[in-house]
């Protein structure tokens, strides 16, 4: 068997299969997407040129580029990607370490694809099928016992590079070896959650998911709710994504939703709750009218374009007429709202009295139930279970997470009164004195074994490191309400925010002070992260309102420049500083980024300078530091003309451009080629750690401040121009225009010229006097309440 996975055949160019090469590009891996070549020719279309040969594999490389949410980190991941057809180029699997199947749901069309795979990949390659339930047994039917040895099924989920799970499923004659292998680089390398299961239909999540959505749908018509109120009870109210149960179907695609599920009633003859898996009329009747969710303009919901596609209209199910949506209401999802901890909302739900409370409860113990029955059939524990569902379905808690949430005992007793059966090892469990799934003994999660009847430690990679195991083992070294400064071993020490989004305020300010304090006194190095959702989505914009509308300006000013002080005392601290950013990096939070000594960085990371969408520009040393990292070492070269620089700099911020992962980032300059990043999230902490001793333990030296050659008032009237041209175009508005100057005028160095440098204290002036001067402006304090009431910027 091969031991390192450099380049990757997939086999089969669909939706699937492009995902899957495009994911393996983004993680730096080389990719052969192949397809057949196509049956029949357009008019006038030559079928002997590669062109036409390779239609499929090209068309995909084009959808990649047009796919909205994009499959791809970066422009770039296209180097990494050669397409092929299976006549001209099957042979050419020789050169690849893992080749993928994804071709379409056939036994008998993969069977034949697999005997020719036999032929061409190397004896040492490892084989698997992306395939959603298909048996092992049936697909390696007639191929040798080195191919058997070989294969695996690797069912990753769509879309590939944003949906945690990928399956992994071995056959009878699979060496383990292979198995470690895969598991190890989809972990790694490509940032997955991976999970057990068995050679059974569908696995663990589809099984599970499209049980909970069928049995939802089967007992909405008794219940009486419309769409939009099952979708309102199974959304975040109950930690589920916003999705919920029909918008999810939408976003699937009915056909395949009805595909799965039918997958499901023909192969499972043996399921006592075989008959919930049987599509009902209604579904069958929308997939006959085309009518597919997202992909054919509607499903159960549809955008209303007489309003413009403002309006999104509910199916009504006994008609199957569009209709406005209903307003929904329920005291027990009102009492959800007010509660953070997904635990106590899922619990606060289900306790409830009303209607939807009662939905809920019922729905939810009938999945338990089922789910509980399903061990050891699909996989062997509550944690492949749990993370199946939770990675596959975005659900922010597993089934038995939230019968943990309801209680164990508890949830027992109420299925009995409702008829429902919880398998017996649940109740041997209870028998035993132990009341939940999961504990945490010794500071390490743990789960109840069910073979063994006992405890097991939760299995996870080393490399997994979370603020939550620093607070069970007592590891805080100083704080306050906004931050934590925790120990993070071995001469580490980690800076933790935790206001509402982590949005920075005066006392995270504080805490950036006192953590380097600490650091520097007792410790090796600080990093800057969080297990939140977000890593920071900037400035706390409400108390900003509040002191510019009172004309408190002396606060604003004392605000600003304490923060641009703390982001250049990390920068120039004697111990090195490293952030780990990840998913929301805006404002405030992307000058903290900035302001480290290093970036190890979440490659889902999307991040930008954006104050310009409230009427701002950056005011905590953003402009200065986006300058630094886009000059380089060019800052004071005399042979380089500023302007190119500053007109990148310029448009980024003034168009409140945000990268949408780590690798645009960098290519927007908001992070340097020397700037590392994590693939998998639950790695960042300890990979930032892992730098930032590294960088210690080599001899760390605070870099020298930048000095820049600027573009003065001439520089400063070029871009002005720019800005004059774009307001008699109507491309921006007056207050626009002006933001664009008081930017232009931090950028070029204010009163300069390009045989002067400009160092990074004054570049910090003019950004604190052009950020107070905006808080002044009428239109710029409407731009930020309606950004606080909205929650989406105002053009005025």
């Amino acid at each position: 068997m091969t031991t390192r996975i450099r380049k990757v055949a997939v086999l089969g160019a669909g939706v699937m299969g492009s995902g899957i090469a495009a994911h393996l590009a983004n993680s730096g891996v080389r990719a052969l997407l192949l397809d057949i070549v196509p049956p029949k020719a357009a008019p006038g279309e030559d079928t002997s040129t590669k062109a036409f040969r390779n239609k499929f594999a090209l068309g995909a490389l084009a959808n990649m580029r047009k796919q909205k949410p994009s499959p791809i980190m970066s422009e770039q991941v296209f180097t990494a990607i050669e397409v092929g057809n299976f006549e001209d180029d099957l042979s050419r699997i020789s050169e690849c370490d893992w080749v993928i199947e994804v071709v379409k749901e056939d036994l008998a069309v993969k069977q034949a694809l697999f005997a020719k795979v036999e032929q061409h990949a190397r004896k040492d390659a490892i084989i698997s099928s992306n395939t959603s339930g298909m048996s092992i047994v049936g697909m390696t039917e007639g191929r040798g016992e080195a191919f058997k040895k070989n294969f695996l099924v690797t069912h990753f989920f769509n879309p590939v590079r944003y949906m945690k799970l990928l399956e992994l499923v071995a056959g009878k004659d699979t060496d383990p070896a292979v198995m470690k292998a895969i598991h190890r680089f989809g972990e790694e390398v490509l940032g997955k959650g991976i999970v057990y299961g068995k050679d059974t239909t569908n696995f663990i999540a589809n099984r599970i998911g499209v049980y909970g959505m069928m049995r939802t749908i089967a007992a909405m018509g008794p219940a009486e709710l419309s769409i939009e109120e099952v979708d309102k009870i199974f959304g975040p109210a109950m930690g589920r994504p916003k999705s919920a149960v029909f918008r999810t179907a939408d976003i699937v695609g009915l056909d395949t939703f009805v595909h799965v599920s039918k997958n499901c009633y023909d192969t499972l003859t043996q399921d006592e709750e075989r008959e919930v898996f049987a599509i009902p009329g209604f579904l069958q009747k929308m997939v006959e009218k085309g009518m597919l969710g997202d992909k054919s303009g509607g499903g159960f919901y549809k955008k209303d374009k007489s309003s413009g596609g403002k309006e999104i209209l509910a199916l009504d199910l006994k008609t199957l007429e569009y209709r406005p949506q209903g307003k929904v209401r329920f005291e027990s999802l009102g009492a959800a709202r007010e509660v953070e901890n997904v635990k106590e909302r899922v619990a606060v739900v289900m306790n409830g009295t009303d209607k939807a409370a009662k939905f809920a409860e019922q729905v939810t113990l009938d999945v338990l139930a089922y789910t509980s029955r399903r061990i050891p059939e699909i996989a062997d524990d509550v944690v492949n279970v749990d993370r199946g569902v939770r990675w596959g379905f975005g659900w922010d808690l597993g089934p038995f997470e939230v019968w943990d949430a309801y209680g164990v005992k508890k949830g027992v007793a109420r299925m009995k009164e409702l008829g429902l059966k919880p398998a017996k090892w649940v109740e041997d469990m209870l028998a035993t004195g132990r009341e939940s799934f999961y504990g945490v003994e010794g500071g390490k999660d743990t789960y109840w074994d069910i073979p063994t009847k006992s405890v097991k430690v939760v299995p996870e990679n080393a490399r997994t490191q979370r603020v939550e195991y620093l607070k069970r083992g007592n590891k805080k070294v100083a704080g306050n309400d906004s931050a934590t400064l925790w120990d993070l071993g071995d001469g580490a020490t980690l800076l933790e925010f935790h206001t509402k989004m982590n949005s920075i305020d005066d006392q995270i300010i504080e805490m950036m002070h006192t953590a380097l304090d600490e650091t520097e006194k007792n410790f090796k190095g600080l990093v800057i992260g969080n297990d939140g959702a977000n890593f920071s989505a900037g400035a706390n914009i409400v108390a900003l309102v509040w002191a510019a509308k009172s004309g408190q300006y002396e606060d604003i000013r004392k605000l600003v420049t304490s923060f641009q002080a703390a982001n250049q005392r990390m920068r120039y601290s004697p111990v090195p500083v490293v952030t780990a950013p990840f998913n929301l990096t805006l404002g405030g939070g992307a000058e903290v980024t900035m302001g480290g000594n290093a970036v190890q960085a979440s490659a889902e990371l999307y991040m930008g300078l954006v104050e310009v969408g409230v009427g701002l520009i950056p005011g905590g040393g953003g402009n200065m530091q986006l300058l630094r990292n886009v000059y380089g070492a060019y800052s004071t070269d005399k042979d380089f003309d500023p302007f190119p620089f500053l007109k990148k700099v310029f448009l980024s911020i003034g168009t409140a451009k945000v990268a949408t992962s780590a690798e645009e980032a960098r290519e927007a300059g908001l992070l340097t080629q020397a700037d590392g990043i994590s693939a998998n999230r639950d790695f960042l902490l300890s990979d930032a750690k892992a730098r930032v001793l590294g960088m210690a333990d080599a001899g760390f030296r605070a870099p020298r401040p930048s000095r820049f050659r600027l573009g003065g008032p001439s520089g400063y009237a070029t871009i002005d121009m720019m800005l004059y041209d774009m307001e008699m175009n109507g491309q921006v508005s007056a207050h626009d225009r002006k933001i664009g100057q008081k930017l232009a005028r931090v950028l070029t160095g204010g009163d300069t010229s390009t045989s002067a440098l400009v160092t990074e204290e004054k570049l910090l002036e003019l950004e604190a006097e052009a950020f107070l001067s905006l808080c002044g402006e009428e239109k710029t304090q409407d731009r930020l309440t309606h950004m606080i009431e909205k929650g989406k910027p105002l053009r005025n």
